[in-house]
């Protein structure tokens, strides 16, 4: 077993999905006053290109709202699809009861008049409370599979690229995705941005599978069938598995490449437990409140 005692990167995704409404304003101050490292989000491209914090490529029913208060009855419409204050006009701060999604998250709190925030929202927050040392990990949500339901890679990745810039956070932000295409875009485009590649192997989307789409031309099979070979070939900084599919030896493997490793999303205490003793760089939870008592009983360091 590796030390535990190295500073671990305390990612609170989506904000504090587990504790407030996902990718709202309020899931993000909650995770700052837990003490979070880094941000975790999710970013789309709205029809008059506004750069969005959303999960999902379209409207998710489990917590979406129309202007009436109405729950919308299946997939929305796609945010690539309305503009910004069309988008404003839903609710997006409650999740509907009884839905396999509020069975998960019986902790969440709900809020209402939540609206998906601009990621220019959420930049101002964190420089309104003068925090300089908070980094931000955005994920770019599309699939090589939907190519209708988002922006081309290549203009939601400098859409993105353009957002950070012009809010000087390019030190700051590290870009993840499971859609590697867009990380081929922020390497080319903005080098001094770090990349992170998300792998899923047997669970969803299982982007790194043989003839995979996802990975921009990059095969796990041309390395040998190792991941960590990969995206290190394919430029990353950092290495984001799916937290079930990470092996001790693979950490090993990932760190001596240089690679940082930040295993997703990781809820229970024993999990987290397991994954600080063996020395991963980072974890994203849901509950970044217990993530950080994990950590801090564990003899664990926060990077602030």
């Amino acid at each position: 077993m590796t030390s535990s005692a190295h500073a671990l990167d305390i990612q609170g995704h989506r904000g504090a999905r587990g504790l407030l409404p996902e990718n709202t304003l309020p899931a993000f101050a909650r995770a700052l006053e837990i003490g979070v490292t880094t941000l975790e989000l999710d970013c789309g491209l709205t029809k008059d290109g506004v750069v969005v914090i959303a999960h999902d490529r379209a409207l998710n029913p489990d917590f979406t709202r129309d202007a009436g208060g109405r729950w919308i009855e299946s997939a929305g419409p796609a945010i690539h699809d309305l503009t910004y204050p069309e988008l404003r006009r839903y609710d997006v701060g409650r999740i509907r009861p009884g839905t396999p999604y509020a069975q998960r998250f019986a902790r969440q709190q709900g809020l209402d008049g939540m609206h998906v925030p601009r990621l220019s929202d959420l930049f101002l927050l964190v420089r309104e409370r003068g925090d300089e040392r908070l980094r931000f990990n955005i994920e770019t949500k599309l699939s090589p599979l939907a190519p209708g339901q988002t922006a081309p890679p290549d203009v939601l990745a400098k859409a993105l690229i353009e957002a950070v810039a012009q809010a000087g956070m390019e030190t700051r932000v590290t870009i993840q995705s499971f859609d590697w295409r867009t990380l081929q875009v922020v390497q080319k485009e903005a080098p001094s941005i770090a990349t992170a590649y998300l792998t899923a192997v047997k669970s969803s989307p299982r982007n790194v599978a043989p003839g995979s789409p996802w990975t921009a031309g990059f095969q796990v099979s041309d390395y040998g069938g190792s991941i960590p070979r990969t995206v290190k070939a394919a430029g990353a900084a950092a290495w984001s598995p799916a937290y079930g599919e990470l092996t001790l030896d693979a950490l090993r493997e990932a760190q001596a490449l240089a690679l940082k490793v930040v295993p997703w999303t990781v809820n229970s205490e024993a999990d987290m437990k397991r994954l600080i003793e063996w020395g991963v760089d980072g974890i994203i939870s849901d509950y970044p409140d217990v993530l950080k008592k994990v950590a801090t009983a564990r003899g664990g360091k926060s990077e602030r």
